[in-house]
């Protein structure tokens, strides 16, 4: 009778990697606690874990409020492997975080793109007005010059999205490589 082959590693499952430090403190999800309540049934199942102790964990990853009460709960049904020992991010957490970035230049770029659009707008309709006040006179519609400017930013952040969230993942990959090879 041969041994089966271990489970494969649940660790990328979670919406945070559980066991690194910054996560410890983070709000446990309905999944998180799923994916904690499936290696232990598996670990039933393939009789690793007693009823009792079933019960007690499952118990203790339902109440769970944080994702650093989860780990203990499983980490002897299941590989640590080495990627968590050194704090490498999974694919899945590199891949947020380049969503993240993209997030956030989008909305930069939003606000480059409206507030000196509104602002060039505004200059060009009270200058329009004159002295006077009672006739509009816009004359050449100069602002859409700004909007031109400002908006082709924008447009090539968003028609460039995939490319820019892989160009941020290579990044981060390598900027943690480089902090590994510190700390070795």
């Amino acid at each position: 009778m041969s041994a089966a082959p271990p489970s494969p590693s649940p660790w990328g499952q979670f919406t945070v990697d559980p066991r690194r430090p910054e996560a410890a403190g983070l709000r446990a999800s309905d999944r998180d606690r799923d994916v904690v309540l499936g290696v232990l049934a598996e670990g039933y199942a393939e009789g690793r874990l007693t009823r009792e102790e079933h019960d007690e964990r499952a118990a203790t990853a339902t109440a769970a409020k944080t994702l650093g009460e989860l780990p203990a709960l499983i980490r002897d049904l299941v590989p640590d492997g080495p990627a968590a020992a050194r704090g490498v991010p999974d694919r899945a957490d590199l891949h947020r975080q380049a969503l993240q970035r993209w997030e956030a230049q989008r909305r930069q770029a939003v606000m480059t793109f409206v507030i000196p659009t509104l602002i060039c707008w505004a200059i060009w309709v009270m200058a329009g007005f004159g002295d006077d006040g009672e006739h509009f006179d816009g004359g050449f519609a100069w602002p859409v010059f700004v909007m031109l400017g400002t908006g082709a930013g924008l447009l090539r952040l968003i028609l460039t999205k995939q490319d820019f969230i892989a160009q941020q993942e290579r990044r981060l990959e390598k900027r943690q490589r480089r902090r590994d090879a510190l700390s070795e």
